[in-house]
C-alpha cells in the first residue's frame, strides 16, 4: 500500500469517527490543513517532472476530493442525529393533563366599574366620559363653586400652569364637569353615569392623590328625590347582592345640588366585619341631591322647565366594601401578589343574569 494510499485511509477512519463537531472540526484541520501531510504530497509536486506530476497530482486531488466529501457526509450526520436526540428529548405526552393557563387578572376597580355600570344600564343610564385635564371653568364655575370655595386652593387642588391667555387648568376633583359637557353637548332629557379617575391633594390609608369616582345625573320634566332614592336602593340590592337596603338621608351641603343629601346604608358592624342590610348602625357611602338651577344653566338648560338629581359615589369604596379590602393604597401599589389575591378572571363579564360579582 502507498503511502498516500495509507495517508487516504487513515484520514477517513478518523473522519468517520469524530463523535462530535470539535472532534470533526480537529480531523478536518489535520487531513486539509496547511501543514497536513496531504497538503505536504501536493508541495512535493514541483520536484517532479511534468509527466509524473501530472499523474501524482490527479491521484492526490482525488484523495482530496474523498477526504473533502468524507467531512461533509459527517458534519451532515451529526448534525441530523442532533436534531433527532433534541427531537426525542422535547417530544409532549399528550395523554398527560395540561397545564393550568397562566391568565392575568382583571383589577378589582375594573371590574367594580364594569359592575356599576351593568347595572345602570339595566335602570336606563348610559355612559358618559371626560378629559382628565379639565378648565377651571368645567371643574369649577360651572358647577356653582365660588372662587373661595377650599377645592380650589391649591393644597387641595392640583392646578397646571397657566396657558399663554391666562387660564388656568385643573387635573379634575370630580367627575362632576363631566355633567356640564354632556348637558351643554346634548340638552334635556338625560339619564348618565360617568365613571373615571379624579386627582386631589390627599394621602393616607383611606385617601390617595388619585382614585376613581362615580357620578349619576337624570334630568327630566318631572324627576324627584323619591326617583333617587329608588336608584340608590336598586342599584346598593344588585351590587352588594343583597335582598334588603335601608337607607337614611342626611340633610348636608354641596355647592352643584339644592337639597344635598349624604346617603348613609343601615349596616351591622360586629364581628370586625361590615355587612349591608342589617344591624344597628349606618355607613355613609355617597352623596347626592337636586341638581342647583345655576349648574343646569350653565349646562344651557332651563331649570324653570327642567330638573333631576345627582349623586356621587367612590368606587374604591365600593370595591372595598364589596371585597374586603382594607387598605386602599394597595389598589396603587402595582404588586401582583395583591392582584392575585383580589383580582378577578378576565373572562367573567358581569351581567344582571348571571351575577355581577364573577
Amino acid at each position: 500500500m502507498s503511502d498516500l494510499e495509507s495517508l487516504r485511509t487513515r484520514l477517513l477512519a478518523e473522519i468517520a469517527a469524530a463523535a462530535d463537531d470539535k472532534a470533526l472540526e480537529t480531523a478536518r484541520v489535520e487531513a486539509l490543513g496547511k501543514k497536513s501531510a496531504l497538503m505536504g504530497f501536493l508541495r512535493d509536486l514541483g520536484g517532479l517532472d511534468v509527466e509524473a506530476r501530472k499523474a501524482r497530482g490527479a491521484e492526490v486531488n482525488a484523495v482530496k476530493a474523498q477526504v473533502e466529501e468524507a467531512f461533509a457526509a459527517r458534519k451532515a450526520g451529526l448534525k441530523s442525529a442532533a436534531l433527532e436526540a433534541r427531537l426525542a428529548g422535547e417530544r409532549l405526552d399528550v395523554t398527560l393533563p395540561a397545564r393550568p393557563a397562566s391568565a392575568g387578572s382583571t383589577h378589582p376597580i375594573s371590574q367594580v366599574t364594569e359592575e356599576v355600570t351593568a347595572i345602570f344600564a339595566d335602570m336606563g343610564f348610559s355612559l358618559r366620559e371626560g378629559p382628565q385635564i379639565e378648565s377651571d371653568w368645567h371643574n369649577f364655575d360651572a358647577l356653582n363653586m365660588a372662587p373661595e370655595h377650599p377645592a380650589r386652593q391649591e393644597h387641595d387642588t392640583f392646578f397646571m400652569s397657566p396657558r399663554p391667555d391666562g387660564s388656568r387648568h385643573v387635573l379634575r376633583t370630580h367627575t362632576s364637569p363631566v355633567q356640564i359637557r354632556t348637558l351643554l353637548e346634548e340638552g334635556a332629557p338625560v339619564r348618565f353615569i360617568a365613571p373615571g379617575r379624579v386627582y386631589r391633594s390627599d394621602y393616607d390609608m383611606t385617601h390617595t392623590p388619585m382614585f376613581h369616582q362615580l357620578e349619576g345625573m337624570a334630568i327630566g320634566k318631572d324627576v324627584t328625590m323619591a326617583n333617587l332614592k329608588w336608584v340608590l336602593e336598586e342599584f346598593l340590592k344588585a351590587f352588594f347582592e343583597i335582598d334588603n337596603v335601608e337607607l337614611r338621608f342626611r340633610a348636608s351641603h354641596f355647592p352643584f345640588t339644592e337639597p344635598s343629601a349624604e346617603v348613609d346604608v343601615r349596616c351591622d358592624r360586629s364581628g370586625g366585619k361590615i355587612k349591608l342590610g342589617e344591624g344597628n348602625d349606618w355607613l355613609e357611602i355617597l352623596g347626592s341631591g337636586m341638581v342647583h338651577p345655576n349648574v343646569l344653566r350653565a349646562g344651557g338648560v332651563d331649570p324653570d322647565q327642567w330638573q333631576g338629581f345627582a349623586f356621587g359615589m367612590g368606587l374604591d369604596r365600593l370595591a372595598m366594601l364589596k371585597y374586603g379590602i382594607a387598605d386602599l393604597r394597595g389598589f396603587f401599589d402595582a404588586d401582583l401578589r395583591w392582584l392575585r389575591h383580589y383580582g378577578f378572571n378576565p373572562l367573567n363579564v358581569p351581567t344582571l343574569r348571571g351575577g355581577v360579582s364573577g
